[in-house]
């Protein structure tokens, strides 16, 4: 049998959605001439008028209706997978490329960029791309980090975190810091405002006004925030905070407060008030690890929605600023929900430990 005198028999299924793919003018121009050749094809008609018809050559017929065959409507909706023009590299150079940047810098530079990397390897910087993608290596991005030291770490995380994840009955318990230095800062030329396909300018020039310290006591429970601007921040203005909780938290009731080490916190002036004043409790956060004060996620939120891209001729001015902020928090607070238990940090930084002492081990 001739290939030009093929039978092919279409379900009714099959001939409504080729039908359909054909008259709908959203289908791309490569399916529609698919769907022609097998539609023609069922109705009889040979090579040579399907060619015309689809104004396409022999072989291209024949391999659609093959594929028709094999694979029904679906086999024409895709187009088989073709091999790269590029061949693939090397196994030895993709492990050579990863293997200088995990463990080598370049000669000038601290990290290795696609284009230092492909001169000293000698491919191009897409293959050099293509390796990180796949491997998960970003040589242009560093991240921070600090292990604590205190020798009471593990005692002090529970303590700290017991509070946030079950906090006492009948108890307040305040995590209390000090933004200190927070400048008003005034651009020297007005900004342009946001608009389609621009975002809003500032300049990056500015004059200082003065700075004040922002102290803040937040509740974890209800999300409210005692909050107060002070010029500076020695045990004076600490000891004037303390008084305005005592007054804010009425009754009798204990006060749990979360401090870091900060030396304004543990004054003699300060402890004998909190002597005078025993229902006040003191938890220190761990040496370098003021994470653990739920406040500084409250610092971070005013700085990136109220400071930050702001502009102040004052301190007053900056210290309105900062009042409004907190008026609007408290009239709808939201608490931030602590999640990680203590023994989840506790793992973690013996992790860090002890991937420090081997590198200073390897050294």
């Amino acid at each position: 049998m001739r290939r030009d005198d093929i039978c092919l028999y279409l379900c009714p299924d099959d001939r409504a959605e080729l039908q359909s793919l054909v008259a709908n003018r959203n289908t791309p121009r490569k399916l529609v001439w698919r769907a022609e050749i097998v539609l023609a094809t069922a109705d009889g008609h040979g090579t040579f008028e399907i060619m015309r018809r689809a104004q396409t050559s022999k072989p291209t017929v024949w391999r659609w209706q093959e594929r028709y065959l094999d694979e029904g409507v679906a086999g024409l909706k895709r187009d088989k997978t073709r091999p790269s023009r590029v061949p693939p590299l090397p196994r030895e150079t993709r492990l050579k490329v990863i293997a200088k940047t995990v463990q080598d810098s370049p000669p000038n530079a601290t990290h290795w960029s696609r284009a230092l990397m492909a001169e000293a390897v000698g491919i191009s910087p897409s293959s050099v791309g293509r390796i990180w993608a796949d491997a998960g290596l970003k040589p242009h991005l560093t991240k921070g980090f600090k292990v604590s030291n205190d020798p009471q770490f593990e005692e002090k995380v529970t303590d700290i975190v017991g509070l946030y994840l079950d906090p006492p009955e009948r108890a307040v318990v305040l995590c209390v810091d000090e933004k200190s230095q927070i400048q008003a800062l005034d651009r020297t030329q007005p900004g342009l405002p946001l608009k389609k396909g621009r975002a809003a300018t500032m300049t990056h020039d500015y004059k200082r006004h003065g700075t004040t310290t922002l102290f803040a006591a937040l509740d974890i429970k209800s999300g409210l925030v005692i909050g107060d601007c002070m010029p500076r921040h020695r045990a004076k203005e600490f000891l004037r905070f303390l008084r305005r909780i005592d007054r804010a938290v009425k009754g009798k009731r204990e006060v749990h407060m979360v401090l870091d080490n900060y030396a304004t916190h543990k004054t003699p002036e300060v402890r004998a008030w909190l002597e005078k004043h025993p229902r006040f409790k003191l938890h220190f956060t761990p040496t370098s690890a003021s994470w653990l004060n739920l406040v500084e996620r409250f610092f971070a939120e005013i700085t990136a929605r109220r400071i930050r891209r702001g502009s102040y001729s004052s301190v007053d001015d900056l210290q309105d600023a900062i009042y409004d902020y907190l008026i609007q928090h408290n009239a709808k607070p939201k608490p931030f929900v602590w999640s990680k238990t203590a023994d989840d940090i506790i793992a973690r930084e013996r992790r860090a430990l002890n991937s420090l002492d081997e590198i200073r081990g390897n050294r």
